[in-house]
């Protein structure tokens, strides 16, 4: 995470949710400021988004070589495709 900083910050938290984050840094051993600090990263890595669904390459062939549909017009592509010509 690069250097580590730390920026004194002023902040409002519940009486209540202060108290339990006090009583756990005590029964851990750790300051408040690190049960702070965690409950914000989990926070923050969970509001990450997921990584998206990759499609697998399904190419065949050379992608650096030359394209095998070149030599066809759309004309000639879409009789393949659909069986008939494009606008009939």
């Amino acid at each position: 995470m690069g250097s580590m900083g730390y920026m004194k910050t002023t902040i409002d938290i519940h009486d209540e949710l202060l108290a339990r984050a006090k009583r756990h840094a005590r029964g851990a051993g750790v300051p408040l400021r690190a049960v702070v600090e965690e409950g914000l990263r989990l926070v923050l890595q969970a509001s990450q988004p997921a990584e998206g669904y990759r499609m697998p390459d399904l190419g065949v062939g050379d992608p650096n070589g030359d394209d095998p549909l070149e030599a066809y017009s759309w004309q000639d592509l879409s009789e393949v495709i659909y069986g008939h010509p494009q606008g009939e």
